[in-house]
């Protein structure tokens, strides 16, 4: 759930190439690790390509230090949760429960203060594609545990959030990714079903369609939960949301779960439940001209462009796990990915979606350490601001070291994608130019990338 949003590269990306011709397992096999053999994240990834049958991979990239992955184990699969509160969305208004032109107002308890912009309101439609103009998270998420961001959050803390913000301009006139507004979806999407997220997935989603390990808090017996690790290798936590707001990033599924997810996404399942994600594949009307940067949006889904097929598209992350889902109606094709390792930093999953998606696009080998580059390393070597922090960066016998403002040390190494990274924090730094031309970088924590200001001497 921490998502970088890297798809909307992959909406640019996709423009030129039909998709491959049917997949083999060992072909799949052979792709997955031409990315990922040897990565230095020590991830293990779980894949799957569907079109005229199901083909699965398995691999975990430190061969001396395999995970074993078991058919009955369980991955979080974040963001594209989102997908899926789309789809009980879509449920809802197929009962007349609800509209996408609906205010959010009319969902909220009556001393919920809901911000407007110049009396233009929030819509159902603005949330479910990201345009509603509302911040990443809400004001109420302050003080959370990085390590399990979302866990104290209650609704009351949700619904007053509300109250601090102030739009910008019009709901539907741009696009941000906003996990903000994934939770009110959620919390509305639950209030008005009248169950929890977990017991409407349960019954209107994950059951129809035989997705018999799936779950948010309650594991249904034989399903073991994933250890989820930091790209350094580091086993974490698992993140925890309350009942009504998991629809943001809270599910947990197996591999077999995700393909029988993305079977019904192209026609194959239980009758009621393909037409409601059916639905939820169709452009959404935001009642304005989509504006520049607005990208072409579903309920939840991106739609990206392959040869000049609309493709669905939508990536996630936790704290310690990735997960990309590509669903090509047209071409009667899909593609999960699940990784055990949170690779936000580094680009997720996309790369390798990419290339499955469309085999012209350039899938590089795996993240391994290389051997620095001493003429770099200079370059790099000065004051910086980053953020609301300093810190320098000198050369120490040849390798790249922060100075932090508490006189800490973090020793980068540098890898085969030119990033350099520390074995300590899960960051890393990656090398550009500054406007003027300067040496400066990137530092890259949480999929945001923020660059770094020089100082003078």
């Amino acid at each position: 759930m921490k998502s970088s949003l890297c798809l909307l590269l992959a909406a640019a990306a996709c423009t030129s190439s039909s998709p491959s011709t049917t997949m083999t397992d060992a072909e799949l096999q052979r792709v997955v690790a031409q990315r990922y053999a040897g990565d230095r994240t020590a991830t293990c990834i779980a894949a799957a390509v569907i079109d005229d049958g199901v083909h699965r991979a398995q691999l975990c990239a430190d061969p001396a230090h395999p995970r074993v992955l078991d058919a009955d184990d369980a991955f979080e699969i974040g963001s594209v949760s989102k997908t899926m509160t789309a789809a009980l969305l879509a449920d809802l208004i197929d009962q007349g429960k609800l509209a996408l032109t609906d205010p959010i107002a009319r969902y909220l308890p009556a001393e919920t203060s809901v911000p407007t912009f110049q009396g233009t309101p929030i819509l159902i439609s603005h949330l479910v594609t990201h345009t509603s103009g509302l911040p990443t998270v809400p004001s109420g998420l302050a003080g959370g545990q990085p390590d399990n961001p979302y866990a104290a959050l209650t609704d009351d803390a949700l619904l007053a959030s509300l109250a601090d913000v102030t739009l910008a301009q019009a709901p539907g006139a741009s696009w941000a990714y906003s996990n903000f507004g994934g939770m009110l979806l959620s919390y509305i999407v639950t209030r008005v079903a009248g169950h929890d997220f977990e017991t409407t997935a349960r019954d209107r989603l994950f059951g129809p369609l035989g997705m018999a390990h799936a779950y948010v808090a309650h594991p249904p017996a034989g399903t073991r939960a994933l250890v989820g690790h930091r790209s350094t290798g580091e086993a974490t936590g698992a993140w925890d949301f309350a009942p009504d707001l998991a629809g943001v990033g809270g599910v947990r599924a197996t591999l077999d779960d995700m393909i029988a997810y993305a079977q019904a996404q192209l026609g194959r399942g239980d009758a009621r439940t393909v037409a409601v994600l059916a639905r939820t594949h169709a452009a959404v009307d935001l009642g304005m001209p989509r504006a520049a940067g607005v990208p072409d949006m579903a309920m939840a889904w991106i739609r990206a462009s392959l040869d000049g097929r609309a493709v669905l598209v939508h990536d996630g992350g936790t704290g310690g796990f990735s997960s990309f889902v590509a669903i090509d109606p047209e071409a009667d094709r899909a593609i999960v990915l699940l990784a055990d390792t949170e690779l936000g930093n580094v680009g997720g999953l996309n790369d390798l979606a990419l290339h499955l998606l469309d085999p012209t696009a350039a899938l590089p080998g795996p993240r391994t350490v290389v051997a620095s580059d001493p003429t770099l390393i200079s370059a790099l070597v000065g004051h910086y601001e980053v953020a609301d922090f300093e810190v320098e960066l000198i050369d120490r016998d040849g390798a790249l070291v922060a100075v932090l403002p508490d006189g800490s040390n973090l020793a980068f190494e540098l890898d085969s994608h030119g990033d350099f990274f520390t074995h300590d924090v899960d960051i890393i730094l990656t090398p550009t130019r500054a406007a003027d031309g300067s040496q400066t970088f990137a530092l890259i924590q949480g999929g945001a990338p923020v660059i770094a200001t020089r100082l003078a001497p």
